[in-house]
């Protein structure tokens, strides 16, 4: 079996990061970090919420990334209307001409295809947005109890805006937890927007093209699950995740005031995996600690819940987890028991 440290894959993998994010360019200016780190999930195969306002090129930035990589598209606009089965599909009864007979047929919905834009996913009721947790976690659909596999790979990335909040459902915290990064659009700089201004008012279209295959992409996700990470960083990680619960005896004051509700393991094995995936894009043959430490706000900030103290002083779940960055000291672990871990978090 080729090891993950083998430099030739992993300037493949570079190589493909690299032609998937020109294509991303050629349509979408700035936001390089927002790309990166969906192509960071994308590699670990994770689901992304992305928030920003309107007119921030959410979904041009979702689909392009769709197009690079030749994966079927499909685009759920999420209403306060919509009932399970206008996502997941529905049977229906149809006769057969020659016999009479008439039989159950299952009519596939939108969430058959390999990436999902779930837009505007807090328009729509908790009932039809649980529709999707199966799919996300089992990459599959029960209807009649009969299970109907998605096709792979599969992604969901969720758009929210953070503005409007009337009329509105947030995400219950078992499906918010099914997400690997909550990733923010901001605004672009002056030079940026003056650049988007001079693109799409001078007519004409750019496509992105397809430059990765799906083959290609399934062997390469394949690639960053084998690259190694020590047990020290895994203890990091898993500090950093253990402290937002604020009941760590060694946790600072800071915390147990402000938080009433903390990240689970699945944090502690979405940081290590990010983490993985990033050191991999970036031809580095093991996780670094900066690596770690890249991702904690996308894995984090969507499963710290902060009290109504925090709230109240303006704290935000950003806020937070940079407070624990500079509060934890990598040099400092746990003794942990259970020597089955890294085995648990694949590396």
């Amino acid at each position: 079996m080729e090891s993950a440290t083998d430099p030739a894959l992993l300037a493949q993998l570079g190589a493909a990061y690299k032609r998937i994010n020109d294509e991303l360019g050629k349509v979408i200016v700035g936001q390089d970090e927002v790309r990166e780190q969906l192509l960071v999930a994308l590699f670990a195969r994770g689901h992304c919420i992305v928030t920003g306002v309107p007119g921030l090129a959410k979904t041009l930035l979702i689909s392009s990334l769709a197009k690079s990589i030749g994966l079927s598209f499909n685009r759920i606009q999420f209403t306060p209307d919509m009932m399970p089965s206008d996502i997941t599909g529905t049977e229906v009864l149809q006769q057969n001409v020659s016999t009479g007979q008439r039989d159950l047929v299952f009519i596939r919905g939108p969430i058959f295809a390999n990436v999902i834009l779930a837009d505007e996913i807090n328009r729509t009721p908790p009932k039809t947005q649980s529709a999707l947790l199966e799919s996300m976690q089992e990459f599959q659909v029960t209807l009649g109890g009969k299970r109907y596999e998605l096709p792979k790979p599969f992604f969901v990335f969720a758009t929210q805006n953070p503005i409007e909040q009337e009329g509105t459902y947030p995400l219950p915290e078992a499906q918010l937890d099914r997400f690997m990064f909550n990733v923010r659009i901001g605004y672009p700089t002056e030079a940026e927007e003056l650049e988007i201004v001079r693109r799409t008012t001078a007519g004409g279209h750019v496509e992105p093209k397809s430059v990765v295959s799906q083959q290609e992409l399934l062997a390469l996700q394949e690639l960053v699950r084998r690259v190694p990470v020590s047990d020290h960083l895994i203890r990091f990680a898993m500090r950093l995740a253990r402290w937002t619960r604020g009941t760590e005896k060694d946790a600072p004051g800071f915390l147990k005031e402000s938080v009433a509700w903390g990240a689970g393991p699945r944090a502690t094995q979405y940081l290590v995996l990010g983490a993985k995936a990033r050191a991999a894009l970036h031809g580095r043959n093991a996780v670094e600690l900066d690596d770690i430490r890249w991702v904690a706000k996308p894995v984090l900030r969507h499963r710290v819940l902060l009290n109504f103290a925090a709230e109240a002083e303006g704290l935000t779940s950003d806020d937070l987890v940079e407070r624990i960055l500079t509060s934890v000291d990598p040099n400092q672990s746990e003794a942990l028991a259970d020597a089955r871990l890294p085995k648990v978090l694949g590396s």
